[in-house]
């Protein structure tokens, strides 16, 4: 069941109100979902269920996705508004130092929340950050048009092209490497998500300048990543273990760049080992 929380977090201008929008599945130690740039939760569908056997799952959207509304202003979309803002949810909801999983953009936040000591694990799937500048401008410019495409296609061509796999692959195959597996319903949900999403430029905008440069150190960390994954080539992955020597790299064989949905069981084992 899907509800909001609203908390505050500091700003040069005083404190500002930020409310997200998450649901609750499951009991165990907490494990917070956090999804990429232009989705929304229910990326994490297909593995929250599996989950949520062992673990008290969060799936968060973030602000300015799915029914996240963006921040307010005087609060930029950057790395340490979001350090404080997904800090501050934690202790909103009780949470005492979770686990974290997430996925590119969630994946580089999940990195960011382990540097900083607010979590006790990190688990990665296809982070941002570990790109260079040319891979980080096609990431980009494909998000770009992807967003594009979303916004100028009717709802009812969209619905058609969900019902078929044919369709699904055309609207979906550049983040799945198994588009034929999301439901139609999910495809549409998703396709509206990122164009709805009012955090979405913003949040790139903040993205231009990021590299992970730093270690981390001190908790579990894995990094895992898509032998398919077309929009952040999986050669990230060896930069990322570079960087985080101690990290546990991980190949999901056969999976995109949104891995959830093409290969539920294995990457809710990965999420699962990486908690333990």
């Amino acid at each position: 069941m899907a509800a909001t929380v609203s908390f505050e977090v500091p700003s040069p201008h005083g404190p500002r109100t930020v409310t997200l929008s998450y649901a609750r599945l499951g009991s165990g130690e907490p494990l917070l979902l956090l999804h990429g740039i232009g989705h929304h939760r229910q990326a994490w569908d297909p593995v929250v269920h599996l989950l949520a056997a062992e673990r008290d799952v969060i799936s968060v959207d973030l602000p300015g996705f799915g029914a996240s509304p963006a921040l307010p202003e005087g609060l930029p979309h950057d790395l340490p508004t979001m350090n404080a803002a997904l800090g501050a949810l934690c202790e909103a909801l009780e949470i005492d130092r979770p686990h974290v999983a997430g996925n590119s953009l969630g994946g580089l936040l999940a990195l960011e929340l382990g540097r900083e000591k607010l979590v006790r694990s990190v688990t990665a799937l296809s982070p941002a950050g570990f790109w260079t500048q040319a891979e980080r401008r096609y990431a980009f410019g494909v998000l770009r048009a992807m967003r594009a495409t979303a916004r100028r296609t009717p709802l009812p061509l969209v619905e058609q092209l969900a019902r078929t796999t044919a369709g699904r692959t055309v609207l979906t195959s550049t983040i799945y490497a198994r588009p034929g597996r999301r439901s139609p319903e999910a495809v549409v949900a998703e396709t509206l998500a990122l164009a709805q999403a009012t955090g979405f430029e913003q949040t790139l905008r903040a993205g231009v300048g990021v590299q992970f440069t730093d270690d981390v150190t001190g908790i579990p960390v894995t990094v895992a990543w898509g032998t398919k994954d077309r929009l952040l080539v999986r050669r990230q992955g060896v930069r990322a273990k570079r960087m985080i020597p101690r990290a546990r790299l991980v190949r999901l064989p056969g999976c995109g760049h949104v891995p959830m949905n093409d290969d539920p069981a294995l990457v809710a084992r990965v999420l699962l080992d990486g908690s333990r």
